[in-house]
């Protein structure tokens, strides 16, 4: 039986109220400040990678968690895990089938995480994987009808106000839905090449509507959940995730792929920002509050994203709404976190909200931590032309079409960890040497 929800406020309709605010006139954009990732809050610049890793990265690291992301809780070590459910024959014998649900609680009563996981039956040796979190159940990324179907969260259709608060129910496995956002995955495609995939529905880890902490994983770990975020919480997850795959043999440690778009390329980033395990990142269009730049005033607001997602940031975040310039940090320090491993940033022509050039901005200043490791930034400080990627150490490209993930993007990804893995040489004469990832 369905769980009706009290009255709760709905993401997506806040949001619809809000877009006409925003400024989309590069004219308009006022003076800001973009933040020296390499000056340290007491003035000193930063000139070595070792400065950097000993002293200025775990700065900015607490600065983020205090005023953007919450304090994430100590690591309690890997999660439980439930018998792994196993087809080595999936998708016609392409592809070795794995599901497992882990547990955040000892008791295994409390919120539960499903993962599934897709590995090459081709491919001899550890495998690399990309990990990412889902918008939707497991069962959407593909169309396998062995996939294991998760329950969701849907607005009440019943409740029908334009603007007033919305219910939302939880709701049994619906079987229609698989196979419905497997363009986002391109699970074929990446197998093809040689790679893995593992998918977490983010829901397990915390439902996401105002109110929808009580069901996820942050009451269950800290006293006050209200003092960390779901961008926070979601994060967490993946590092949990990643604390499975590690103890698979048939994965390649070295080689763990985080991918994230939106508001999930943004837990992506913080994800790893504080987990060094993860070795290559990729933000798809993680926008404001991700990869873009907050400081430069176009595209979504700090004011729209703490009034239509009130639970993504920590209770510090509220104070700068109408206050941007006095966030004491901007996305490209959050980019610079994750130097000196390689990193793709990517942007869409139509994605407006997201301010593409802002996110360009900030992996151009990125490249200036990566450059302390001998690695290769951008080398541009003009936006490539639409759909010709740059990829050195720090990657960028902006493509035709709209807020989404699309198979352009994972031909540029997939071609990223090939550079970095050493598979192949890069296709974009622009790109330069390759560098291997160390």
């Amino acid at each position: 039986m369905a769980r009706l929800l009290p009255s709760l406020t709905l993401f997506c309709l806040a949001a619809a109220a809000q877009p006409s605010r925003y400024n989309f006139d590069e004219a308009r954009v006022p003076p800001y400040t973009l933040p020296d990732p390499l000056t340290m809050a007491n003035g000193e610049h930063v000139q070595d990678g070792k400065t950097w890793l000993d002293k200025r990265r775990p700065e900015l690291l607490n600065i983020f968690a205090e005023h953007v992301y919450g304090k994430t809780p100590p690591d309690s070590g890997p999660l439980r895990a439930s018998e792994v459910f196993t087809d080595r024959r999936a998708l016609g014998g392409k592809a070795i089938r794995k599901q497992v649900t882990l547990y955040f609680t000892p008791d295994n009563a409390g919120p539960q995480m499903h993962l599934l996981l897709y590995l090459p039956t081709a491919v001899k040796g550890p495998i690399p994987v990309f990990l990412g979190l889902s918008f939707s159940g497991n069962h959407t990324i593909h169309s396998d009808p062995g996939i294991i179907a998760n329950d969701v969260w849907v607005a009440d259709p019943a409740d029908i106000s334009p603007k007033g608060p919305k219910r939302m129910l939880h709701l049994p496995p619906d079987d229609r839905t698989r196979g419905s956002r497997a363009a986002d995955w391109q699970l074929e495609k990446i197998l093809a090449r040689g790679y893995g995939l593992a998918v977490v529905y983010y829901y397990d880890i915390e439902p996401d509507f105002v109110g929808g902490m009580q069901y996820g994983v942050r009451p269950v770990l800290m006293k006050d959940p209200e003092n960390w975020s779901a961008l926070g919480a979601w994060a967490w997850g993946l590092s949990r995730a990643l604390d499975f795959l590690l103890t698979d043999k048939a994965i390649d440690p070295r080689h763990i792929a985080l991918i994230g778009h939106s508001r999930l390329g943004k837990a992506a980033l913080w994800a790893a920002a504080q987990d060094r395990r993860f070795t290559l990142v990729i933000s798809n269009e993680s926008g404001k509050g991700g990869a873009s730049l907050l400081k430069r005033g176009f595209g979504e607001t700090i004011d729209h994203l703490n009034t239509a997602f009130p639970h993504w940031f920590c209770p510090e975040y509220k104070q700068y709404t109408g206050h941007p310039e006095k966030l004491p940090v901007d996305g490209n320090e959050l980019l610079s976190l994750i130097a000196p491993h390689p990193l793709y940033v990517s942007s869409a022509v139509e994605d407006l909200g997201s301010d593409p050039k802002g996110e360009f901005l900030a992996a151009v200043s990125a490249g200036n931590v990566y450059r302390l490791f001998g690695k290769r930034g951008l080398g541009i400080t003009q936006m490539p032309p639409v759909d010709q990627p740059v990829m050195h150490d720090v990657a960028y490209h902006i493509r035709t079409g709209k807020h989404d993930v699309t198979a352009f993007d994972w031909e540029q990804y997939l071609t990223f960890a090939d550079q970095h893995w050493g598979n192949i040489s890069p296709p974009d004469p622009h790109a330069g040497p390759t560098s291997k990832l160390k």
